[in-house]
């Protein structure tokens, strides 16, 4: 059986960092992110390459260190009143490969103690995208009933995000799928237990999450004009 990506060491990491958000704790430490969050979470995406592969030839789990899936551990403070330098969860997001040219959704996993989860779809949509995405579900209800709102679908996850209080312009209140319509976010997401996250059968879950998601992502995609 394969070695565990995170250890307990993760965790202790993310929670001496939540008590102790400094730059000067956080140097004094870096050895610890590095071997026990960042060096494990790039093997971790680099194993998930041809499982993502298989689940979409148009989306990639980039190991790069810089530029890649894994987001980094700095905060951009600039225009928040939270002025505390880093992160105290770590996350990786696995794009559509012409993510960079367009607004496109995406799979997405998260580690913090007591709050992982796996997810996907695309949040805070472009306003043009989201218009786009809103009509395709008031053109297309039944796919999106067979992909978001089937049984083993609605078992495993949950949409999140803000709503709209009332219907978006021009799409009637009474249509069958009005509260989809009205999301803000098009998302979906399942917790991990803690457990799982520190056992040898993450990337087996995270694979299976993420195939699970994939009708979701594949609506959107075409939703946006993207390959699937």
């Amino acid at each position: 059986m394969a070695a565990p990506y995170f250890t307990d060491k993760t965790f202790k990491f993310l929670r001496a960092l939540a008590r102790n958000n400094s730059r000067e704790w956080f140097h004094e430490h870096k050895a610890e992110y590095d071997a026990n969050l960042r060096g494990p979470f790039l093997q971790l995406i680099t194993d998930l390459q041809p499982d993502l592969i298989g689940i979409s030839e148009h989306y990639r789990a980039d190991p790069k260190g810089v530029g890649g899936s894994l987001f980094r551990i700095h905060r951009d403070t600039r225009f928040s009143n939270d002025k505390t330098p880093y992160k105290t969860w770590s996350g990786a997001r696995f794009a559509h490969v012409r993510q960079r040219q367009v607004d496109a959704p995406s799979f997405y996993l998260h580690i913090q103690p007591g709050n992982c989860f796996v997810g996907a779809g695309l949040w805070h949509p472009e306003p043009d995208s989201q218009r786009r995405i809103r009509q395709f579900i008031f053109d297309n209800p039944g796919s999106w009933k067979a992909s978001v709102q089937a049984p083993a679908f609605k078992r495993k996850f949950s949409m999140d995000g803000e709503s709209l209080v009332r219907p978006p312009r021009g799409f009637p209140a009474d249509h069958e799928l009005i509260e989809d319509i009205k999301r803000k976010n098009f998302v979906a997401m399942a917790p991990l237990v803690d457990a799982a996250v520190l056992g040898p059968a993450l990337r087996k879950t995270v694979t299976a999450q993420f195939t699970s998601l994939a009708p979701l992502v594949d609506y959107l995609c075409a939703a946006l004009d993207l390959e699937f």
